[in-house]
C-alpha cells in the first residue's frame, strides 16, 4: 500500500466539482438503483450543493463518500462510500459503484481493500457491514473475495422490476481487541 487511500493504482479521495459529470453520469444509472435503494434522478445542482455543503466530517454527515481515481490518469472509475457510520459502535455500511465500462477490471475490489485499510488503521472500526442483493452474483462474491461474510438473508427486502427480491446482510470484522 502506497498511501493510506492508495494502492499504486487506485486512489480514493473526496469528491470535486470537476467530479460533477462523473457523479451525474453514476448516481442516474439506473441499472445501480436497486443496489443502491435510489429511486430517482439526481440534478446536476442537487450534486453539486452535495459537494459544496457537506462537512466532510463522519460524525456530522455520518458518511464518507470517496471517488475511485485511476492513479496513471486521474480518471474517476466509481464511488465507495461509507454510510451509517455509528462511532460508539465502531461500524458503519459499505457501498461500492463502477461505471459499467470500467467493470471486470477488478477496480471495486482494490477499492474496497483500501477502503478496509483506512477503516481499521484510521477510523478503528470493528466492522464493515453492507447488504447485497442475493441474485447479484458479481457483487455477493466481490464482497466474498474481500473477506465479508453473509451474516443472514432478508428477504423480499427490496422491490425489484418485476418481484421483490431478497438481500444478505454482510459483514467484515477487523481482528483486534476491545
Amino acid at each position: 500500500m502506497n498511501g493510506m487511500l492508495s494502492d499504486g493504482l487506485l486512489r480514493l479521495r473526496a469528491p470535486e466539482l470537476k467530479d460533477l459529470d462523473f457523479l451525474y453520469c453514476l448516481e442516474n444509472n439506473q441499472e445501480m438503483w436497486l443496489a443502491s435503494a435510489n429511486i430517482q434522478p439526481y440534478s446536476r445542482y442537487q450534486l453539486e450543493q452535495y459537494i459544496r455543503e457537506s462537512v466532510h466530517d463522519m460524525f456530522t454527515d455520518r458518511q464518507i463518500r470517496f471517488v475511485i481515481e485511476r492513479e496513471s490518469d486521474a480518471t474517476a472509475v466509481g464511488c465507495i462510500d461509507l454510510t451509517d457510520i455509528d462511532p460508539y459502535n465502531a461500524r458503519a455500511e459499505v457501498g461500492v459503484g463502477v461505471l459499467p465500462n470500467f467493470r471486470e477490471f477488478g477496480y471495486a475490489g482494490r477499492a474496497l481493500e483500501i477502503l478496509k485499510c483506512y477503516c481499521e488503521n484510521v477510523l478503528h472500526l470493528n466492522q464493515l457491514f453492507c447488504f447485497v442483493n442475493t441474485e447479484n452474483l458479481a457483487s455477493v462474491n466481490l464482497f466474498i473475495n474481500s473477506g465479508f461474510a453473509k451474516s443472514g438473508v432478508l428477504r423480499e427486502w427490496v422491490r425489484g422490476p418485476e418481484s421483490w427480491c431478497d438481500v444478505a446482510l454482510m459483514q467484515f470484522f477487523f481482528k483486534k481487541n476491545m
